[in-house]
């Protein structure tokens, strides 16, 4: 496979100004930036990031199997996009709150969401799975950046509640054209609020690609707001865990948000519903994929010693046994009751929301009187 991409493909592929520690070989360079925050990692925490990367894209490859199976409506793809996800995770302190999108299916792994609770929601069965204030975690956002504006907002609490946490806002690339995410960035400039934006630069909003509506790199905004980025490598989950450590102790010092841009790439379709073929050069999928997350922390483990045939295995028994769990839910699943759709929706009984129960009840009547069961 060649290394070089059409003039087309190169146009959203400029990875040279980002901050690594390790290359796209699995090589230790050295980044002055990022090296003092990555002191205390060994072989033994670089394995277990490892681990949640593999889990991770295990999971998300049982949840599209899912979907095409029949059994979930949708699932948006994180593949490629593990090191981003689990490296920032693993740098938060735990009661840190952290306001995912649709993909970030690996932070809520590291945060110890259910196998069930990734695909209910994606079945139709549930609102909402995990308790956030138990993970720490948001369920996830489908409304494109307002989840940024969420996480300020949540900042803004910890300030006047005196606590010494961080929020932590994700988003992809076009998501940073959204007016949420702008406005958000605005009151945590303003306010000097503890929260950390990271933007998953994955290349492509949907079909659209990151050059087309970002001539210049994305964290160069956020100084444009009063607040400090970095531009990481984003397959490079040393430098992801490094750049959310500098973030999150900057943001819990007092000194307001930060700002990380992680270069990555999004390698399957945006949703289940996509076709990137349609609008992807292969060649630019292929230069990504020699680029693996996974790969490269896998060769630096094993130039460490630190990675053989028992430990591959003992990786892919744990992701068997959750994806198991996740087939198990969703296929054993019972359907709900069609009325349960109005419950949980607001804190207090609401008119409105009983006249479209009695509306829906009077529908489903017209099936019979099973249909009509509340």
């Amino acid at each position: 496979m060649t290394d070089t991409l059409t003039p087309a493909a190169a146009r959203s592929t400029d990875t040279d100004d980002v901050a690594r520690l390790l290359d796209h070989t699995g090589s230790r360079v050295a980044d002055e930036r990022l090296d003092p925050w990555i002191a205390d990692v060994d072989a033994a925490m670089l394995r277990e990031l490892y681990r949640d990367m593999a889990m991770t894209r295990r999971l998300d490859a049982e949840g599209v199997a899912l979907q095409r199976q029949g059994h979930l409506g949708l699932w948006a793809p994180a593949h490629g996009q593990e090191a981003v996800q689990v490296g920032t995770a693993w740098a938060c302190h735990d009661d840190d709150f952290l306001f995912p999108t649709y993909r970030e299916v690996g932070i809520e792994l590291v945060r110890g969401v259910e196998p069930a609770d990734f695909v209910m929601v994606w079945h139709g069965a549930e609102h909402a799975t995990w308790d956030p204030s138990v993970a720490h975690v948001a369920n996830p956002q489908i409304i494109i950046g307002a989840q940024s504006l969420h996480a300020v907002g949540y900042a803004m609490g910890i300030q006047r509640d005196g606590g010494d946490q961080v929020a932590v806002a994700y988003f992809g690339d076009g998501a940073t054209s959204q007016g949420d995410v702008n406005e958000a960035m605005v009151f945590a400039a303003s306010f000097e609020s503890p929260v950390v934006f990271v933007c998953s630069n994955n290349q492509w909003a949907i079909s659209e690609p990151v050059g087309l509506q970002a001539q210049y790199p994305i964290a160069g905004r956020a100084p444009g707001f009063g607040i400090p980025s970095m531009r990481i490598d984003g397959n490079d989950v040393l430098a992801c865990v490094a750049a959310m450590r500098w973030a999150a102790d900057h943001a819990r010092s007092g000194l307001g948000p930060a700002f990380i841009e992680a270069v990555t790439y999004r390698i399957g379709p945006h949703t289940t519903s996509d076709d990137p073929t349609r609008y992807r050069d292969p060649a630019e999928v292929e230069y990504w994929r020699a680029r693996d997350p996974l790969a490269r922390v896998e060769a630096h483990l094993r130039r460490m010693g630190a990675f053989d045939d028992a430990f591959r295995d003992s990786v892919q028994a744990d992701a068997d046994r959750f994806t198991a769990a996740m087939r198990a839910a969703v296929v054993e699943a019972t359907p709900p009751p069609p009325q349960r759709l109005f419950e949980n929706v607001y804190a207090e009984p609401h008119t409105g929301i009983e006249e479209q129960r009695a509306a829906f009840k009077a529908y489903l009547d017209g099936f019979g009187t099973e249909g009509g069961a509340a």
